[in-house]
């Protein structure tokens, strides 16, 4: 009688072991498959933002399943070979290097280089021909499409494989709408009617307003909190050279010299909102519009396409910095 409760207690140990297993393999299984899969578009040496950017999404790991970063040109960043080469040193400066791919995309405008796209190797070809690629792959939640820059690459990207409008969701930083001008629309304008009129892809806007409350532009930090706060933060790597010299071995003091250099006190984190509402939706309001059209200078609500564009607004700054900055110090456990 002993030796059959033993040997049944041994029964519900296994048993026991084999559903908490169970158990545990569902969640990490469930947790991996619950990735929001991005590809994050920019102009890396632009401005500030997007460093931040690029830092944030990357040591969100838990939230973002990142399948590249493609890099487009704009005007105030130089040559689209600088663009590149500060999209890779954020990367590695996270201690991302090979973990991520960075692709080189479009110099030009929309309307000059979408004539080309049957040439092999076409102004963006591959940053185009990778997010096709990665789109047609994706299964099951769209592959988001993050533009933190000029839309050129993604519009391309759609007028050559019109099949992957419906696999892919557009998120664009970029527009005062419904006033005009913007730096990322004024880039490219060319590269928004295509999409507005694409009745089979879905389409957000974040808002910028560079004079006003409602808009991304309000988003702002002193550096005198940068200072306080990212000094040393991020995971040590070795000594990477800046983009205004000397070198650094973690993004947090990278982060610093970064704001210093670019000589004002306060600075708005633009690029990071669009990652923060992608992650939490509750970080700003949305406004649903029908009929959005664009004729390359204003933004017009009575347009032929009968689709529904979502643009944000209303951001919470508190939450979207508190986040960025709880990232940040918690980055050295958050990478890959």
């Amino acid at each position: 009688m002993k030796l059959y409760l033993s040997y049944f207690s041994f029964l519900l140990i296994c048993l026991s072991f084999l559903t908490c297993t169970n158990i545990s393999s569902e969640k990490n299984h469930s947790k991996t498959t619950n990735l929001i899969p991005v590809i994050l578009d920019t102009d890396a040496n632009n401005e500030l933002d997007d460093q931040h950017a690029i830092a944030y999404m990357l040591f969100n790991s838990e939230i973002f399943d990142v399948k590249g970063i493609t890099v487009n040109e704009t005007y105030s960043g130089k040559e689209l070979q600088m663009h590149v080469e500060e999209a890779n040193r954020v990367v590695n400066l996270c201690n991302w290097k090979d973990k991520v791919p960075v692709i080189p995309g479009a110099s030009g405008d929309y309307h000059e280089i979408v004539e080309t796209l049957n040439q092999p190797e076409f102004d963006g070809h591959e940053a185009v021909n990778f997010i096709i690629e990665k789109a047609r792959e994706t299964s099951g939640s769209k592959l988001v499409l993050l533009s933190i820059g000029k839309l050129t690459n993604i519009a391309l990207a759609l007028a050559k494989a019109p099949d992957i409008a419906s696999k892919v969701k557009v998120i664009w930083l970029g527009s005062n709408w419904p006033e005009p001008g913007e730096y990322n629309l004024e880039n490219d304008t060319t590269s928004i009617s295509p999409l507005l009129e694409n009745t089979d892809l879905e389409l957000e806007i974040l808002t910028v307003r560079y004079t006003k409350s409602t808009g991304t532009a309000a988003v702002s930090v002193s550096v005198e909190e940068i200072r306080k706060t990212m000094a040393g933060l991020g995971p040590k790597v070795d000594p990477i050279p800046g983009r205004h010299g000397g070198s650094f071995n973690c993004f947090g003091d990278y982060s610093i010299e970064l704001f210093v250099k670019y000589g004002e006190d306060t600075r708005p984190l633009f690029d990071v909102c669009a990652l923060a509402v992608l992650k939490n939706p509750s970080w700003a309001e949305k406004v649903l519009v029908k009929g959005v059209s664009f004729d390359g200078k204003n933004w017009g609500e009575a347009g032929d396409i009968e689709r529904t564009i979502v643009f944000w607004e209303n951001f919470d700054k508190k939450s979207i910095i508190e986040d960025f900055f709880v990232t940040m110090q918690n980055s050295k456990h958050s990478f890959k």
